[in-house]
């Protein structure tokens, strides 16, 4: 575990017992168990986030991606009456060809990430609202036991959530950190052209991070799909990036690109989830949730650059020390 990693597991564990101390509901099986719940939902398309904001890039369109995904998830499910199975592989299909696109228009274009996800996410929005004119749709009556036990359900009292949050992580980590795909990734991040020239296909490390990011968002789609019991397309996922976006700063994705860890992005999802948790114990507005959201992001900049600043600091102290020894030498 990386030195910022476990600076922030400490004050995760300090945060929660502030919490606990303030109101010790915070620590009862129901809050637990529902704060799981929340943190599975979230942290997966943090992590696809994440992998993005690494790459030197930014995910804006991921709620309207819920809001469409979602739409025409429940519509083949309840209106068609497709087998379940289907859908759920349409629903991922459909996230991965919309990173895939996003990935083509960064990488083969040379668009750029903010423009190209900002007009992904007024795009989905506007194709849901009008594939279903505006209109709310649900699951009614039908029979998606099955599915619904799958997507909703528990395991021995641990939401399924958090179960494919477990799961998606651990692969995840394998990807970033002990594959050389995650090698070329870190380095496409922290400097493309450098990387280029090394040997690496930046275009298709890219592009790929974006396509994992769209399939992690058609598999919570699903989640939040069944977690809500109804998709309403003018607002279903809204500004749900802003959560995955904060999670990952958090974590120590830096948005500068080519700094990041799966762990660190679980421990920001956690994190996040924590303070939302605290806001609800103490009573606090909810109005101030995006209040949470922001300052943990400008925190998270903010100690990005006073980072990057220490850093820099410490490598030009370095160069000196070189060049003060080999005049020495001379």
């Amino acid at each position: 575990m990386h030195k910022k990693d476990l600076g922030l597991l400490v004050l995760v564990l300090v945060i929660g017992a502030i919490t606990t101390a303030l109101n010790p509901v915070f620590l009862s099986p129901v809050n637990l168990v529902n704060m799981a719940n929340l943190i599975g939902l979230f942290g997966i398309f943090s992590i696809g986030q994440g992998l993005v904001i690494i790459t030197g890039g930014i995910e804006l369109s991921v709620g309207s991606m819920f809001a469409l995904i979602g739409v025409i998830f429940v519509d083949l499910l309840v209106n068609y009456e497709l087998a379940w199975p289907l859908v759920v592989l349409v629903a991922i299909g459909l996230g991965l060809v919309f990173g895939a696109i996003h990935g083509f228009l960064v990488t083969r274009l040379n668009l750029q990430p903010f423009v190209v996800t900002l007009c992904g996410l007024l795009i989905y929005r506007g194709i849901a609202r009008w594939y279903m004119a505006d209109a709310t749709i649900g699951f009614g009556y039908g029979d998606f036991d099955t599915l619904f036990w799958l997507a909703s359900g528990r395991t021995f009292g641990i939401p399924h959530t958090f179960i494919a949050f477990v799961i998606v992580a651990v692969v995840m980590y394998v990807v970033l950190h002990k594959s050389v795909f995650g090698r070329h990734l870190l380095a496409a991040g922290k400097n493309e052209e450098a990387a280029r020239f090394s040997g690496i296909n930046t275009r298709v490390v890219i592009a790929s991070a974006y396509m994992i990011n769209g399939a992690l968002a058609g598999l919570t789609a699903l989640f939040l799909a069944f977690y809500t019991s109804s998709v309403s397309p003018s607002a279903h996922g809204s500004f749900y990036e802003l959560y995955a976006i904060a999670a990952a700063v958090l974590g120590g994705c830096s948005l500068r690109g080519g700094e990041g860890s799966i762990v660190g992005i679980v421990l920001g999802t956690i994190l996040l989830q924590i303070l939302q948790n605290l806001v609800n114990l103490l009573g606090i507005p909810t109005s101030l949730n995006f209040a949470v959201m922001g300052t943990v992001i400008l925190a998270g900049v903010l100690t990005d650059q006073a980072l990057q600043r220490r850093r820099a600091a410490k490598v030009a102290e370095q160069q000196r020390a070189k060049v003060v020894a080999s005049g020495a030498a001379a």
